[in-house]
C-alpha cells in the first residue's frame, strides 16, 4: 500500500495526495468515494471484504480549506520545483543548498534554496557563488499554486490529469 491517491473535495477540486492506506480507510468509513480505480493496483482484500484500489477519490462532504497566500517551503517542494536537477551541474539532485549560505546571513526561503547533487553541495560548502565562479542555471523563485491551491510534491499519475487540468 505504498501508492498515492489524489483526493478531491466534494466539488471535484484537488485537495491533497494521500497514501492508498489512508484512501481505503476514508472509503471504509464513508468519508470518501471512489472516482477512478487504479489501473495497475487491483484490489485490497480482507477475510470478508474486497476493496478496489483507488487512484482518484472524492470526499463525501465539502471541506473548506483556508487560503494560504504563500506556498510553505519544504525540501520535497524545492526538489519538485527544480525537477530533481542540480542547479549547478544538471545532474540528479538529492539535497537542497542555500545559494547564500545561512552562516553568511542567507535566508531559508524559496528565493535562496535550490536542488543540488551531493558533490556540488559538498564542494560549495559555505561559500558564495562568486567565490567559486559558479552561476545558477535557473534563478530560484517561489512556485505558484494552481487554482485549486494544491502544490504536488510527488510526480502526478497520468490518471489524475483530468482533475489537475481542470484546477
Amino acid at each position: 500500500m505504498t501508492s498515492r491517491v489524489l483526493l478531491l473535495n466534494a466539488t471535484f477540486e484537488p485537495l491533497a495526495v494521500v497514501t492508498a492506506r489512508r484512501a481505503v480507510l476514508l472509503m471504509l468509513s464513508g468519508k470518501a468515494e471512489l472516482v477512478q480505480a487504479a489501473l495497475e493496483g487491483g484490489a485490497f482484500h480482507s477475510e470478508s471484504l474486497t476493496v478496489t484500489a483507488p487512484s482518484v477519490m472524492r470526499l463525501s462532504r465539502y471541506v473548506r480549506v483556508p487560503y494560504r497566500p504563500t506556498v510553505p517551503m519544504t525540501r520535497a517542494g524545492v526538489l519538485r520545483r527544480d525537477a530533481r536537477t542540480c542547479a549547478y551541474c544538471a545532474r540528479r539532485a538529492d539535497t537542497i543548498d542555500h545559494v547564500v549560505p545561512r552562516s553568511r546571513g542567507g535566508p531559508h526561503s524559496w528565493d535562496n534554496c535550490v536542488a543540488a547533487c551531493r558533490a556540488c553541495n559538498s564542494l560549495k560548502a559555505a561559500r558564495l557563488l562568486s567565490e567559486l565562479g559558479w552561476t545558477l542555471r535557473v534563478p530560484p523563485a517561489a512556485p505558484r499554486r494552481g487554482q485549486g491551491g494544491v502544490l504536488l510534491t510527488v510526480e502526478p499519475h497520468p490518471t489524475w490529469e483530468p482533475w489537475l487540468a481542470a484546477a
